[in-house]
């Protein structure tokens, strides 16, 4: 196995600059951290291209060798100058991005993001999206990338697993998601009480909106019901990824 040794290595640089989510839409490929992650990766039919490793997952990187890696050992101060954590895990790779859905190709039952722009946040709904038994994700303009280092962390392999889509224009992939029969349920702190809502039936999408603002007027429009959470309590509200799980846990009774 080769050794790398300089921050400044082709190899090096390349995998860096895919914390950059231009070069990650020219490439075509997405930067992966630690063990367990990659292992999601693979196991999701997911590519794996370069693979730089440390001292202490040397033989781990012989097992991804035989996987179709090409994989580097380099120093701890290398590895650092790619990773996005502050303690890297020992090993990271570069993977083919998974691929997008159409909004054609949606599923049923969808969970949607109006600006969600922190990335935990994103990678937390798409995760317990997939806990939940929702089938796919949408992001609207001005929502975290979820091909981010940080996003895909934080989804814990659900990114590679749950499918997404992203669209332009959000109102308008709504209006033609109604279209075709779906109904769309809008978290906002104006609307009705959520438990009091009617069945939305099999065909959904739960909206979920920017952490400070909610959701934009041209969305707010599209919605078939305004949904809040009752706040029994001194708090205000709750932050957008605990919403969204509340609500899409009780969603899925419905489909029991």
């Amino acid at each position: 196995m080769e050794r790398l040794t300089s921050v400044k290595n082709p190899t090096v640089r390349a995998l860096r600059d895919l914390k950059d989510r231009r070069v990650r839409q020219e490439t075509g490929r997405i930067l992966v951290e630690g063990e367990v992650m990659i292992r999601e990766a693979l196991g999701c039919g997911l590519e794996i291209h370069d693979l730089l490793a440390d001292a202490r997952c040397e033989d781990f990187a012989r097992e991804m060798e035989a996987q179709g890696a090409r994989a580097f050992c380099v120093p701890a101060n290398v590895l650092e100058s790619v990773c996005e954590t502050r303690s890297p895990q020992g090993v990271c790779a570069s993977f083919s991005c998974p691929e997008e859905l159409t909004l054609e190709q949606l599923p049923d039952v969808i969970v949607a993001l109006d600006g969600v722009q922190d990335p935990g946040n994103v990678g937390t709904i798409w995760r317990t999206a997939d806990a939940a038994g929702f089938q796919a994700l949408l992001l609207g303009e001005g929502s975290a990338d979820p091909l981010s280092p940080k996003v895909l962390r934080a989804a814990m392999g659900s990114g590679f697993r749950l499918p997404f889509a992203t669209v332009s224009d959000l109102p308008e992939a709504l209006k033609a998601l109604s279209q075709r029969g779906y109904r769309v349920i809008a978290s906002d702190l104006k609307g009705c009480d959520f438990y009091a809502r009617p069945n939305p039936g099999r065909k959904l999408v739960l909206l979920i909106g920017n952490e400070a603002r909610g959701i934009s007027d041209a969305v707010r429009a599209c919605a078939d019901m305004r949904v809040r959470l009752p706040m029994r309590g001194g708090a205000e509200s709750l932050n957008a990824a605990i919403a969204a799980g509340i609500m899409m846990y009780d969603i899925m009774k419905e489909y029991e």
